[in-house]
């Protein structure tokens, strides 16, 4: 990341809005990208134009994709805290029967 924020405009859904971030300015493009892209499919699937119902169409679809994704973290590190226990506690028998 930068160390101060920056500026960059970007075009989503024909509207043009500068952004302020800390990030890389090909990484909010890509943001904003991402976000045109998927008011431009739900416009389609719904008949929808109205940009606002779009938008908070669009923020429901990725605050989904990001609950849905935060619980397969959380599922995933717990799986891999299992496994750790798990190796640990073969790791102490072997060297048990070693010694």
């Amino acid at each position: 990341m930068a160390d101060r924020l920056q500026e960059v405009r970007v075009e989503i859904y024909d509207r043009l809005y500068t952004l302020r971030s800390e990030s890389e300015e090909k990484y909010a493009r890509r943001l904003a990208k991402l976000v045109d892209g998927k008011m431009r499919s739900i416009a389609e699937k719904t008949q929808t134009i109205d940009s606002l119902e779009l938008a908070v169409l669009a923020a429901l679809h990725f605050a989904d994709e990001c609950e849905r994704l935060s619980e397969r973290y959380q599922k995933l590190n717990g799986a891999v805290a299992e496994k750790s226990i798990e190796f640990r506690q073969a790791l102490e028998n072997a060297a048990r029967k070693a010694g």
